[in-house]
This record gives C-alpha cells, sequence and structure tokens, in this order.
C-alpha cells in the first residue's frame, strides 16, 4: 500500500509522545496498523505493544488487518477495548471473573427493575431506563460525589436513590459494570504502584484509537500506564467528539499538547472517502466551532454531484421524497446497503421507518425503533377513546381518570367493571365531586361523537390532557416538548382514518408489520441502513440523507450550552462525512401545522448557495 506524505511521518514516528489529527475518511487505522508493523519490524517485542480502541469490532479487524499486514497467523500485541485491557488487568491482580460483570442489557434491565421499585412516578417510559443507566455512567465516570449531582432527567433526590440502590445491590451481588471496571483499574494502579510498575514494563508502546472518545478516568490510566517513556501514539479527531454523555470531550484532546509539551503532531490531511463537494460542505459547517484544531482538509476523489438541500413544506413530504429518491437510486443499480438515513433521534428513525415500510422499502435498523403507538400518552388516548364508546373496564378507568388530575381516588373503582353511578355514591358526601363526574361523562359523551382526530383534539385541549403534559413534565424534569411532539404525532395520525375502529386496525395491522418486517429484514441485515447520528459514526455509504434538520431538532432543543451546541455541530459533522458520493440534506417548513426555523447549523452552506430548494 502506498502511504502519503503525512501517514509515512506519523508512521515513522520512533518514540515519545505523537498526535494524530486524522481527519474523516484519512486512513488512520491503516496508518496504525502499519505503524505496529514496523515496530515490530524494528526489534521491539510484540508483547510490549498495547493498541486499544473503543468496540470490539474495531479492535478486531485492526487486529487482522494488523495480521494480513504482517503475513502472521498469531501475534502477541495486545488489541483491545478500554473496558476488555482493564479487565484483563484486573483479572489477573484479583482473580475476577468474567460473570461478575453485567452487560448493557443487564443494566438496563437493572435500572428498570430500580425505577419500578423506588419511583413512584415512572410509568414505564422506554427511554428512561436507558436514560438513569447513561447518568450512572456519567457520575462513575467523572467520579462525581452523589450528593452533589443534580439528575438532567428526574428530581435529584429521586435519581440519588436509584443510583445508591443501584450500588447497594451491585455490592451486594458482588457484580461489576463496565463502568467500575474503569474505576477499579484506577484504584488498583493508584494505590499499588507496584503493579503499575509490572503493566507499564508490559506495556512500552501505547496506541490509541478514536482519542476523541476518551472520558477523564480512562485517560488518567493511560498516562499512568505510559510513563516514564510516554511512548504514547494517540489518533483521533477532536471534530468528531460526539460523546458528552459518556463523558468524552474534546477538550481532552485539545489539552494533550500542554500535557505533553514534547509531543509531535501530524495533521492526515487527505480524505479518501467523499467527493469534494461533501467534504467542502462539511468543513463549511464545522468550522463555526470555536473549540477545535483548525484542519486544511482536501479530498482525493474526483468533483461529483453537489450536496442537496431541500426545505420541504412538511414531515409527509419530506419523507415521502426521501423514500423516493432511495427507489430511484436503486432503480439506478445503487444497492440499498449503500444508502443511509441518518436521525438525531429515534423517534425520527421511526417516522422514516413507517414511510419506508409503506413504500415497501426494505430497510435495517440495529437499533430497536420505537412504535409511537406503545407510548404511554397513546396509551392514554386509546383509553379515552374505549371509555367513550362503551368500555366499563377498570384498568382504563384508573389509566385516565386523574389525566388530568380529578382528585377521584383509585379505591372509588372496587369493581373490576365499573358503573359510574357507583362513583356518585361513593362521593354521596362530597358533593362538590358530582360536578367532576359529570364534565367526565359529558366529556366522554363528545368523545364518542368524533372523529379520531377531533376526539384527540378535543381530548387535549377540552379534557386538558395538554394541562397534564406540562405538569407530568415540570414534575418529572422532562421536556414537555418532547411530550407535547407525541401528541402531536398522535393526532396527525389519527387524520387518516374515519373512525376509532379503522385507526385502532391500522395500529395492529402496523405493530404487527413492524416487528414481522424489522425481525426478519434485521436476521438479513438487508435493506436501507437507518442510523441515529451517534450509531453512525465509523460507517461510510455511497448515499447519505439526513432529515430533519430543524431548529430543536439538530440542533437538539435541549442543547442551551455552548459546549452543548458544538456537540451538536459535531454530530452534523460526523453524519456528513460518512457520504461518499451522495449527500442529501433536507429540513422542513411547518411540522403539526407550526412554523419551523431551519437549523442555524445550515447557514454557511445556504450563504455558500449548496443548492437550497423549496
Amino acid at each position: 500500500m502506498q502511504y502519503n506524505a503525512s501517514q509515512q511521518k506519523a508512521i515513522a514516528f520512533k518514540t515519545g509522545p505523537m498526535l494524530v489529527l486524522a481527519g474523516p475518511g484519512s486512513g488512520k487505522t491503516a496508518v496504525i496498523t502499519e505503524r505496529v508493523r514496523q515496530l515490530t519490524a524494528q526489534g521491539v517485542p510484540a508483547e510490549n505493544i498495547l493498541v486499544v480502541t473503543f468496540t470490539r469490532a474495531a479492535a478486531a479487524e485492526m487486529k487482522s488487518r494488523y495480521l494480513a499486514l504482517a503475513g502472521e497467523e498469531y501475534t502477541s500485541v495486545t488489541f483491545g477495548t478500554f473496558h476488555g485491557v482493564f479487565y484483563g488487568i484486573l483479572r489477573k491482580s484479583y482473580n475476577f471473573s468474567g460473570a461478575a460483570v453485567i452487560g448493557e442489557e443487564e443494566k438496563l434491565k437493572l435500572c428498570r427493575e430500580i425505577l419500578a421499585g423506588t419511583y413512584r412516578d415512572y410509568s414505564g417510559d422506554q427511554d428512561l431506563p436507558s436514560q438513569t443507566a447513561q447518568e450512572i455512567s456519567l457520575v462513575k465516570n467523572n467520579r462525581i460525589p452523589i450528593d452533589s449531582y443534580y439528575s438532567g432527567t428526574i428530581p435529584a433526590e429521586a435519581f440519588r436513590r436509584i443510583y445508591r440502590e443501584y450500588v447497594r445491590w451491585m455490592n451486594e451481588n458482588r457484580r461489576l459494570d463496565f463502568d467500575d471496571l474503569v474505576l477499579r483499574t484506577f484504584e488498583l494502579f493508584t494505590k499499588r504502584p507496584d503493579i503499575l510498575e509490572k503493566w507499564q514494563n508490559k506495556f512500552k508502546y501505547i496506541l490509541i484509537d478514536e482519542f476523541q472518545d476518551i472520558n477523564p478516568v480512562q485517560y488518567e490510566i493511560v498516562r499512568m500506564l505510559a510513563r516514564p517513556e510516554n511512548n504514547l501514539f494517540i489518533v483521533g479527531d477532536d471534530d468528531q467528539s460526539i460523546y458528552r454523555f459518556r463523558s468524552a470531550s474534546p477538550e481532552l484532546m485539545l489539552s494533550f499538547p500542554k500535557l505533553y509539551p514534547a509531543a509531535s503532531t501530524v495533521l492526515l490531511n487527505l480524505n479518501y472517502r467523499s467527493t469534494p463537494e461533501i467534504l467542502s460542505a462539511s468543513l463549511k459547517v464545522i468550522a463555526a466551532n470555536k473549540k477545535r484544531y483548525p484542519k486544511n482538509l482536501k479530498a482525493v476523489k474526483k468533483p461529483g454531484a453537489p450536496v442537496r438541500l431541500t426545505v420541504y413544506e412538511d414531515v409527509h413530504k419530506e419523507t415521502t421524497e426521501i423514500s423516493g429518491t432511495v427507489r430511484k437510486l436503486h432503480g439506478r443499480g445503487l444497492p440499498y446497503e449503500e444508502m443511509a438515513v441518518l436521525v438525531r433521534t429515534n423517534a425520527s428513525a421511526g417516522t422514516i421507518a413507517a414511510q419506508l415500510l409503506s413504500d415497501r422499502v426494505p430497510f435495517y435498523c440495529q437499533e430497536k425503533l420505537p412504535c409511537i403507538y406503545d407510548h404511554w400518552i397513546a396509551r392514554d388516548m386509546l383509553a379515552y377513546l374505549h371509555l367513550a364508546a362503551g368500555s366499563d373496564r377498570r384498568e382504563e378507568y384508573l389509566t385516565v381518570i386523574n389525566r388530568p388530575n380529578r382528585y377521584i381516588s383509585r379505591e372509588a373503582f372496587g369493581k373490576s367493571r365499573v358503573n359510574l353511578e357507583d362513583l356518585y355514591i361513593y362521593y354521596e358526601d362530597r358533593r362538590w365531586m358530582w360536578e367532576r363526574l359529570e364534565k367526565l361523562q359529558e366529556d366522554l359523551r363528545t368523545i364518542h361523537t368524533l372523529s379520531p382526530y377531533a376526539a384527540v383534539h378535543y381530548i387535549r385541549r377540552g379534557v386538558g390532557y395538554d394541562e397534564y403534559i406540562l405538569a407530568y413534565a415540570a414534575e418529572h424534569n422532562v421536556a414537555k416538548e418532547d411530550l407535547l411532539s407525541v401528541a402531536d404525532e398522535l393526532e396527525e395520525n389519527a387524520a387518516a382514518f374515519p373512525s376509532v375502529a379503522a385507526w385502532e386496525e391500522h395500529i395492529r395491522a402496523f405493530r404487527q408489520e413492524l416487528k414481522d418486517s424489522l425481525r426478519d429484514r434485521n436476521e438479513k441485515k438487508e435493506g436501507v441502513r437507518i442510523l441515529t447520528l451517534h450509531a453512525a459514526k465509523g460507517t461510510e455509504y455511497e448515499a447519505v440523507f439526513i432529515p430533519d434538520l430543524n431548529e430543536g431538532n439538530i440542533p437538539f432543543r435541549k442543547a442551551a450550552l455552548a459546549e452543548d451546541l458544538e456537540e451538536e455541530r459535531r454530530m452534523l459533522y460526523v453524519g456528513m462525512t460518512r457520504a461518499k458520493s451522495l449527500l442529501y440534506l433536507s429540513a422542513v417548513k411547518t411540522r403539526f401545522e407550526r412554523e419551523q426555523k431551519i437549523s442555524s447549523f445550515l447557514r454557511p452552506l445556504i450563504r455558500a448557495g449548496e443548492g437550497e430548494e423549496e
């Protein structure tokens, strides 16, 4: 393989610290594997080399490429993830068993159980367990005293109870999570310099891939391991640091020359992935960030199609056009697997998946797609519709009786079948409650006369359900916009059906089709890729679509601080640089009949005339 001048400089570097700024598509994996090959060829014992990255798949690929490059079937070079390497260190020091470490699914299950047992307001929200798990990791990886931490998801005291219960369960059951592997290694090296010295003698050369994803504790461990020679070869791109929720930060990479004043720096500035048009547009976007290394990147490929930036009237038009373009490209010979739709949130993934499903376009999504009809707000709406149609089921009354709050006691519902006349008897000594019961009956009679769309609208405004959503959001520290957007989407979906029965038949069929389709396609891994911007990192496709480029989505509505906005911009940059030949960016003018603003991140492209269309 031929290496360019920048790559050769990085590969040939001798000893000491080096920072390799690797732009997207610049061949960083090739640089790392060739550097390892040259180190061993120069007499460095293979067992003295450690190569670390962040996923098992990336570590396995790097090892495989090295073996092919070196013409070997086995190597003593250690290729691994941070968690894998730290587990190996702890196992040899403490005789840990792999059975003691819980995986991410088990951690989510535990968080779900603790939430159900300790947080009275937990309503089965699908996102809350994963958000809680992320915050537990954030506390651990930043070594924040739990009494000083304020959750961004639920009330502070509630989170602290959950955190303490999580730690208690882990200790009592003698289990560790991935974050514990890092913390225990840090404690081991801090308390046992003799053990640290043994590992320093073993790993004389340390190479780290995707360095921008490192967190503070991992960085401290690496720095300890690298002493005293500091043969630390770090490769990464601060512009692709998008995991602040895991405590990663571009500041760690930016601080490297300050911590290692003697460090050499090289920029891998040639992009072998994208066309000049795609790279140019990406660089215009990321240039607005303040905290970054400036980079002059150049595309190796010949000029191609211009980047398409389209502003559609609404979401339906946007998804319809994306699906249509996908089919056109496939008709011209581009495999579905070479196309990807990159979204900011799983909610957007569900929207585009529904359109592709409707158009019979195969797709593959490695993350679980949310179904809008499984949301608790959807369950509430359907419960109201069922009660209006005459249902007397106790469970449905209990679901919505205090949404909004009517101050009606659960104890008033003593039977499995409900007769509202019994509630009047229950409250006969509190006649003021009768007015609320009468209003409930009047609302249910009104809902029964309406179409699904009008019924949902009436439940929200006439019954006061939106007021309940706002109160719930305030009490649970949840973004009201997230919940209101669910209600908006349900209302919009309901408009397509003349009756509740027709809407429910669609819901049943959609759930089943989504389930069957995803199972079949995910087994085969065929079709257009649907990924979040976080999950898209490390991938590449001939054609990339990035929809929903509106304020509130990209940048996300929760991004209030300057560093939040910079990370949101980095996420868009990561998404844009996944594209090899074709890049389609889009936004909408209206959503749920409300005017939308195009993302401020796109201003440099609009000023440059990057093909905005109406």
